[in-house]
């Protein structure tokens, strides 16, 4: 078993409802996908029975009576002291299959609900991509806790958007993870994942993993061009493999690969409006990591780990030389069913391969 890990763990999740725990529930659980990626929201579906005596002990459904599970109330997933998942009930469906019972299922979504549902059209003068977060968090309620540098845009222009979709467009900018943690909107440097990394062994606790280190969207540098109005020139700036060298590891990098298999390879960003050479620099950098960590990706399933969450990291050995190491987290699924049980699927990424 990987150190630091009890050697007893539930072997079922636990459900509260409007903030009480349904026991009911935990029992009558048939199916459960609780799906979090780090360019959406959370969102979770469980299956539950839904047939047997009623409180007035006759046989009839069980959820349909909206006491419990009803539109809007909060709905938390629980395994042992870990959140798997907590948010607001949005859709029931009914299934009602051939020579067996009725199931009912329950959908939620975390609290990036209502940013996604908010569509607007606005400008933000003289804002950083920080103050930009604190903003959007305000007008929804919520507490921030931003950790961004970078410059000060003199436009932003959210055009026909949701909240949620212009906040992933511009931590894209800002080279950032836009995560709900702790009930708070949390902005941090996808350089900075979360520690410590849960480690997982393949052959002990990480059951299956496939990984592919891929060239065909490495660049060796990018660059990005557009016009500072104030000195009224060209403002222009660039990123090479040296951006994403401290992301490097114990290898070599998408970038310094491709520079010595197959040469040199640019790319010129179209569609940008760097309003200076910093700002172009900045651009540059940020789309050059973006695409460097995409150089490993791999997707792998181990047993019910609920610290692996999108936007954090994950140790991974067992997988010799090259594949050992680091990883950042880009999406995760909780599975329960009855075949398999509980277990963990998640995705990952990282912009360096190892030495032989």
């Amino acid at each position: 078993m990987d150190a630091g890990r009890s050697a007893i763990s539930s072997a079922r999740p636990a459900f509260s409802v409007g903030g009480q725990a349904r026991a009911a529930l935990d029992s009558g659980l048939l199916r459960l996908a609780v799906s979090d990626s780090v360019t959406g929201l959370a969102g979770c579906e469980a299956e539950f029975g839904n047939w047997g005596a009623t409180q007035g002990r006759n046989l009839g459904h069980l959820w349909f009576d909206l006491q419990v599970l009803d539109f809007g109330q909060t709905f938390v997933v629980k395994l042992g002291d870990d959140t798997l998942f907590d948010g607001r009930i949005v859709a029931i469906e009914g299934r009602f299959p051939a020579m067996a019972p009725p199931t009912v299922v329950v959908r939620a979504d975390d609290k990036l609900q209502d940013l996604r549902m908010t569509r607007r059209t606005r400008r933000f003068e003289s804002i950083s991509d920080a103050d930009l977060v604190q903003r959007v968090a305000q007008d929804h309620g919520l507490q921030a806790d931003v950790n961004l540098s970078g410059p000060t845009w003199p436009l932003l222009v959210q055009a026909n958007e949701s909240d949620l979709a212009f906040l992933r467009r511009r931590m894209l900018v800002a080279d950032a993870d836009l995560l709900l943690a702790d009930g708070k909107l949390t902005a941090r440097p996808r350089g900075q994942r979360r520690q410590p990394a849960p480690r997982l062994t393949h052959g002990a606790r990480l059951h299956q993993f496939s990984v592919s280190a891929d060239l065909a969207h490495q660049r060796t540098e990018v660059c990005c061009a557009g016009w500072d109005v104030a000195n009224k020139d060209a403002a222009s700036g660039s990123a090479t493999s040296a951006a994403i060298a401290s992301e490097a590891g114990r290898g070599d990098s998408g970038p310094a690969v491709l520079q010595r298999a197959l040469g040199e390879r640019k790319e010129q960003l179209g569609h940008r409006v760097p309003f200076d050479a910093a700002a172009a620099r900045h651009e540059a950098e940020s789309h050059l990591k973006l695409v460097a960590r995409r150089f490993l990706r791999g997707r792998g399933e181990a047993d019910a780990e609920p610290q692996l969450r999108a936007g954090g990291a994950v140790e991974l050995q067992g997988l010799g030389p090259l594949f050992d190491g680091r990883y950042g987290i880009t999406d995760v699924l909780h599975r329960f069913d009855a075949a398999k049980g509980l277990r963990t699927e998640f995705g990952v990424e990282r912009a360096w391969i190892g030495r032989p």
